[in-house]
């Protein structure tokens, strides 16, 4: 049985009746970053990792009424017990934490890290469909990465039902298997279909062999990287198109001021002062996506944000969504960390380029189509990259939703994220 973690919260259904209530509103079009300021600082609240793994136990234990009825040691308590029973340590790695602590933190965070959700899933005895919707609707991460290797054998445990001690022996043969080839060159959803075909234990460690290489522990999607650099050319383009506009414009301005400024003047011919005024006309230089940089694209991704002094973003810890948006906004820093893989490309670099591309889009002059579209383009990368579809739920995914409706998507995206540093 696969256990819905929105039951009973209803997360979901919550959020898109919100959701609905205010871009249906009929002051939405003529207040839309007033009205999406607004429900991004009274109706939406992320909902902390120990809430859904509190519904999870709820749920499995068989409890009625309300979660929040069960104190928090009995909560504690259980998931001591159901270790114990499937044989499952505090940690993966050596710990002189409390068990006790461990739990608590567990069940009161707002997020945790990846291991402690395969910990989890095998300490509670969880479905491989459980942890996965733990990764990607909880944490909003990847699903199981099929080119780490600790992932692949995590999932080939919760497939077959293996516990824990099951999984410290094959990561010890796959430990002294020899460094082998990499499939840095294949998809991520080839790489997963390898491994779903996967029968016993030899071929799992065969193909596991596939994947041994000396990368220091990085694991990087090839998938993720490509759908990331189609992505960011074409923002370039956009930009680079922008100011190409902009010059023009400027250009023209230039020479209706200059043909003004000599009218009168007798020292040229008309002639002279048309050629002259063309050739100020067109004078703009054309701007190339090669020209576009870092800072260029965080100037447009960051719109909104004020800036110091020295030109640097002033942190976001001063903007009131602090905590709904951390992390996820597109320095020039952390773009040039993902254009030199020195980090991972997550679903929020993803979805904030895909949101540009399609804000930006002027041939689509209809809201509702240019929401459909970002929608169903996004959701096909996400699903690609392995990493689950949008989630209404999501403070900054409704936030980029909620824009994506309005006249003005990246009008309207800049003024909400300025009024929040206000």
């Amino acid at each position: 049985m696969v256990i819905d973690l929105d039951n009973g919260f209803d997360f979901t259904i919550i959020a898109e009746n919100n959701f609905y209530d205010t871009v249906d509103a009929q002051t939405f079009h003529d207040e839309d970053a007033q009205q999406i300021f607004d429900h991004l600082q009274s109706r939406m609240q992320l909902i902390p990792f120990g809430d859904y793994l509190k519904r999870y136990i709820f749920t499995k234990a068989g409890f009625e009424g309300n979660l929040e009825d069960v104190p928090l040691k009995e909560y504690q308590c259980i998931i001591v017990d159901s270790f114990q029973e499937n044989s499952t340590p505090k940690s993966f790695n050596e710990t002189s934490t409390k068990f006790s602590a461990l739990t608590k933190n567990w069940l009161t965070q707002t997020s945790v890290n990846r291991q402690v959700v395969f910990l989890l899933g095998f300490g509670l005895n969880m479905s491989v469909s459980d942890v996965s919707n733990f990764l990607v609707k909880v944490l909003r991460e990847r699903d199981f990465n099929f080119k780490n290797p600790s992932e692949v054998v995590c999932w080939y445990c919760f497939v077959n039902g293996y516990k824990f001690p099951k999984y410290v022996q094959l990561m010890e043969t796959y430990e002294k298997l020899p460094v082998g080839g990499e499939l840095g060159g294949d998809l991520t959803i080839g790489v997963r279909d390898m491994f779903a075909s996967v029968h016993n234990e030899e071929e799992l460690i065969s193909r596991l062999s596939l994947i041994k290489a000396d990368n220091n522990g990085r694991f990087f999607s090839v998938t993720a990287k490509k759908n990331f650099d189609i992505l960011y050319e074409k923002t370039k383009e956009i930009i680079a198109k922008c100011y190409s506009d902009d010059a023009q414009q400027q250009a023209w301005r230039d020479s209706v001021e200059y043909r003004d400024r000599v009218d009168n003047s007798t020292l040229l011919t008309i002639e002279e002062k048309n050629n002259r005024a063309a050739v100020i006309r067109n004078s703009a230089k054309t701007i190339t996506p090669d020209d576009i940089t870092e800072s260029d694209v965080e100037k447009y991704l960051c719109c909104g944000v004020p800036f110091d002094k020295k030109g640097n973003l002033i942190k976001f810890n001063r903007s009131i969504f602090a905590k709904h948006f951390s992390s996820k906004r597109m320095s020039r820093q952390h773009i040039n960390e993902l254009l030199k893989n020195k980090v991972d490309i997550d679903r929020f670099d993803l979805i904030t380029l895909c949101f540009f591309v399609h804000a930006m889009d002027d041939e689509t002059d209809n809201n509702k189509r240019r929401y459909i579209n970002f929608v169903n383009d996004v959701n096909r990368i996400l699903v690609e990259c392995n990493m689950g579809e949008l989630y209404i739920a999501n403070p900054y995914e409704c936030f980029l939703l909620m824009c994506i409706l309005s006249d003005c998507p990246m009008g309207t995206y800049a003024d909400v994220l300025e009024k929040s540093f206000s």
